[in-house]
C-alpha cells in the first residue's frame, strides 16, 4: 500500500500521511488523553480530603495531624515545580508525564496499604449479637477497667507510627508524581496546537482541573457507603449502619479505583512522539512555528536554541527578584493565597464540619460537596471568564470585579456564622468542662459501681434526651433484643437516666443535633459564597499575565504556584485542623493515649471554622482593593503621559539615569 494519495486535482499528496496513520500524532488526541489523566490524578489527590474524617476515626488522628497529612503532598511538588520551566523543552515530555503518572499510581496503592496492615476494625459493640456476651451494660460490683491486653498490645504504638509513615510516604509520592503532568502537558499543547485552538485546549484542561475534586467527593460518597472491612467479614455479620457514630466506611477502596484509572490513563504517553506535527492555522494550509516556553523566557526567536542549566540557575534569582518587586503581581498573589487558604479549609474539613454540625453521614456530606459546592465554584469561574470576554475588561476593571466578587461573598458568608446546630447534651465521666459548658453531664457517681471501660464509646440516646457515651455509663442493666433481626432494640433499668425515675431507658445510637431543617439553607448560602469568591479566579489570573514582563511570564506563573503552595496549601490545612481541635470537648482514648475527638462544641466549631474562612476572605478583599488603587494610579500616570508627552519623556529619562 503506497503512502501517496491524490487530491481533487490529481496532484500526489504525501504530507502528514504518518499523522493520518497514527492517531497519537494528533494534538487533539493528546488533549483528550491529558484531560483524562488530569481528571484521574486530581481524583486521587482530592479523594484523601473526601475521606479525611473517616481516616481520623479509623486510626485515632487529631484534625491537626490529618491537616498535616493533607498538605504533605505539596512538599515534593513545591520543591520541583519551578525547575519544570527549565526542563520542559529539553526532555521527552509525554514520557515524563507517563512516568509521573505511574508514580501517582504507586502513591494511590501505597495510601491504601494501612487497611491491609492494621487488621479488622475493632469497636465497642453496643449493637451486639444475640449469641454474644454482653459486656457494655452495667455490671454492679466491678471496678472500672481500661483497655484489655488484647486491645492494648506493645506493638500498638509501632503500628500507628507505621500507618502514618505509609500515608505520609504516599502523599510525598503523589506530590512528586504530579509535578510534570500539568506544566508539561500545557507546554506541549501550546507548542504544537494552532494559535487559534491553543486557548480552547488549555481552557478544557482548566475545566477538568476544577471537575476533578468534585468527582473525588462523589467517589468518596460512594465508597463510604460500604463498611471498612467488607473484604474481611461476611456482609451478614456487619451490624453497624452508616448513621452510627462508630461506622467506618471503606475509605481504602477509592484509592485503588483512582490508582487503576491513573494507570490506564498513563499508557498512551509512552507512545506519543517527542515532537508532534503542528496544527495548520491558515486557510492556505501553512503551519505555525512557535517558540517553546524556555524560548519565551529568554525572549529568543529561535526555538532550537536552548538554555543551559547554569544559565538558568544564574538568571532565575534575577527574574524572581524582578517579579516579586512588581506591586500588582505580589498583591494579586497574596490575595490568591488568602483565597487558596480558604479553599484548603473547605476542601479538607467541610465534610467533617457538615457531619458534626447537622448529624449527617460522611457519604451524604461528600455527595453534597461534590454535587453542590464544587459545581458552584465552577460556575463562578466560568461566569468570571464570560464577563471578561463579553465586556473586554481592562486591568482596572478586572481589579474592580475582584473587589465586588469578594465583597458579595463576605456578605453572603456572614449568616453562616449563625446558621447551625448546638451540640447535643451528653453524659460522660470525663470531658473538658471549660468549653463544654452546660452541655456535659457527669455520670461518675451514678455509674461508678458498674465497672465501665475507660475507653467505652457506644452512644445511646436516653429517654431524657441526653446522649450517653455507652449503656454502661448510663447505668443500664438490661438489654432487650429483637430476636428476628438479631439486634438490640433498647436498654432499660438505666440508673443515670432520670426522666423515668430510677428505671430510665435508652436506644442505640446518637441523639443527633436535631436541626436538619437548617442544612438546606446552609448549603445554598455556602454554594453562593463559593461561586462569588470564584468570580475573582479568572480576572486575578489575567492581572498577573498582563502585568509581568513577557519574557518572565512562564517563570512568573511557576513562582505564583510555588508561593501559593508555601503560603496557603502547606500551612492551610494545619491551621484549620488546629482550629477544629481547639473546639473538642471530649477526646477518645486508645491505650492511654489521645485518639480522635468524640464530641465538639458545635457553636465554637462553627464560629471558629467559618470565622477563619471569612477572615481569609476579608484579607483577600483588602488586597484586591489595594490592587484596584494601584491600577487606578497606573492608569492616571498613563493618562497624564498622553496629556503631557514631554513631561513623560523627561520622567522616563530620569528613571533610566
Amino acid at each position: 500500500m503506497t503512502a501517496a494519495r491524490q487530491n481533487n486535482n490529481g496532484v500526489p499528496q504525501t504530507k502528514n500521511t504518518a499523522s493520518c496513520r497514527n492517531p497519537l500524532n494528533s494534538i487533539k488526541v493528546f488533549v483528550v488523553c491529558h484531560g483524562l489523566l488530569q481528571l484521574s490524578q486530581l481524583l486521587l489527590t482530592g479523594y484523601l480530603r473526601s475521606t479525611i474524617s473517616t481516616i481520623e476515626k479509623r486510626f485515632g488522628l487529631s484534625s491537626q495531624t490529618s491537616g498535616i497529612l493533607s498538605s504533605f503532598n505539596e512538599i515534593g511538588n513545591t520543591i520541583l515545580i519551578v525547575f519544570v520551566s527549565y526542563f520542559g523543552s529539553r526532555v521527552h515530555r509525554p514520557r515524563f508525564i507517563g512516568f509521573g503518572a505511574l508514580v501517582v499510581c504507586v502513591a494511590g496503592f501505597t495510601m491504601c496499604l494501612p487497611h491491609f496492615i492494621m487488621g479488622e476494625y475493632k469497636y465497642d459493640k453496643s449493637i451486639a449479637s444475640v449469641y454474644s456476651n454482653i459486656t457494655d451494660v452495667c455490671q454492679p460490683g466491678m471496678t472500672n477497667v481500661g483497655d484489655s491486653q488484647s486491645q492494648c498490645v506493645t506493638k500498638m504504638g509501632k503500628e500507628n507510627s507505621d500507618v502514618l509513615s505509609i500515608l505520609f510516604i504516599g502523599q510525598i509520592l503523589l506530590g512528586i508524581g504530579g509535578v510534570p503532568i500539568q506544566p508539561f502537558g500545557i507546554s506541549y499543547i501550546d507548542d504544537y496546537a494552532s494559535k487559534r485552538n491553543s486557548p480552547l485546549y488549555i481552557g478544557i484542561l482548566f475545566a477538568v482541573t476544577v471537575m476533578g475534586p468534585g468527582v473525588a467527593f462523589i467517589l468518596g460518597s460512594a465508597m463510604l457507603r460500604y463498611y471498612v472491612d467488607i473484604d474481611k467479614i461476611p456482609a451478614s455479620e456487619i451490624v453497624l449502619t452508616p448513621s452510627d457514630p462508630r461506622w467506618i466506611g471503606a475509605w481504602w477502596m477509592g484509592f485503588i479505583v483512582a490508582a487503576c484509572i491513573v494507570a490506564v490513563a498513563s499508557v498512551p504517553y509512552f507512545f506519543f512522539p517527542r515532537e508532534m506535527p503542528r496544527e495548520l492555522v491558515t486557510s492556505e494550509g501553512t503551519e505555525e512555528s512557535k517558540p517553546g516556553l524556555i524560548d519565551a523566557f529568554k525572549n529568543k526567536p529561535n526555538p532550537n536554541e536552548q538554555v543551559s542549566l547554569a544559565e538558568f540557575i544564574k538568571v532565575f534569582p534575577k527574574v524572581l527578584l524582578r517579579t516579586l518587586k512588581n506591586p500588582i503581581y505580589i498583591l494579586v498573589v497574596m490575595a490568591q493565597a488568602n483565597l487558596s487558604a480558604m479553599v484548603c479549609g473547605l476542601a479538607t474539613f467541610m465534610a467533617k464540619f457538615l457531619e458534626r454540625q447537622f448529624t449527617i453521614t460522611a457519604s451524604l456530606a461528600n455527595l453534597m460537596i461534590g454535587s453542590v459546592n464544587i459545581p458552584g465554584a465552577m460556575a463562578g469561574i466560568v461566569l468570571g471568564g464570560v464577563i471578561m470576554k463579553r465586556f473586554q475588561l481592562s486591568p482596572k476593571q478586572c481589579g474592580a470585579m475582584c473587589v465586588i466578587g469578594m465583597l458579595c461573598c463576605i456578605l453572603i458568608a456572614l449568616p453562616l456564622l449563625f446558621l447551625g446546630c448546638s451540640t447535643q447534651e451528653f453524659a460522660s465521666p470525663h470531658s473538658d468542662p471549660q468549653i463544654s459548658g452546660g452541655l456535659w453531664h457527669n455520670v461518675s457517681e451514678c455509674s461508678g459501681h458498674c465497672g465501665c471501660s475507660t475507653t467505652a464509646f457506644n452512644p445511646i440516646c436516653g429517654s431524657d434526651g441526653i446522649e450517653y457515651i455507652s449503656p454502661c455509663y448510663a447505668g443500664c442493666e438490661i438489654v432487650n433484643f429483637d430476636y428476628m433481626e438479631n439486634k438490640v432494640t433498647n436498654y432499660t433499668g438505666c440508673r443515670c437516666i432520670t426522666s423515668e425515675g430510677s428505671g430510665g431507658s435508652g436506644t442505640p445510637g446518637s441523639c443527633g443535633t436535631r436541626c436538619h431543617h437548617l442544612f438546606l439553607p446552609f448549603m445554598v448560602l455556602s454554594c453562593l459564597a463559593g461561586a462569588l469568591a470564584s468570580l475573582a479566579q479568572t480576572p486575578s489570573f489575567m492581572l498577573i499575565l498582563r502585568n509581568v514582563h513577557p519574557a518572565d511570564k512562564s517563570l512568573a506563573i511557576g513562582i505564583q504556584f510555588m508561593l501559593l503552595r508555601i503560603l496557603a496549601w502547606l500551612p492551610g490545612p494545619v491551621m484549620f485542623g488546629s482550629v477544629i481541635d481547639s473546639t473538642c470537648i471530649q477526646w477518645g482514648k486508645k491505650c492511654g493515649s489521645k485518639a480522635a475527638c468524640q464530641y465538639y462544641n458545635n457553636n465554637l466549631l462553627r464560629q471558629r471554622y467559618i470565622g477563619l474562612q471569612i477572615l481569609f476572605e476579608v484579607g483577600a478583599l483588602i488586597l484586591f482593593i489595594a490592587v484596584y488603587f494601584v491600577l487606578r494610579r497606573k492608569d492616571k500616570v498613563h493618562q497624564d503621559a498622553k496629556d503631557d508627552p514631554e513631561s513623560h519623556k523627561l520622567s522616563e529619562k530620569t528613571v533610566k539615569v
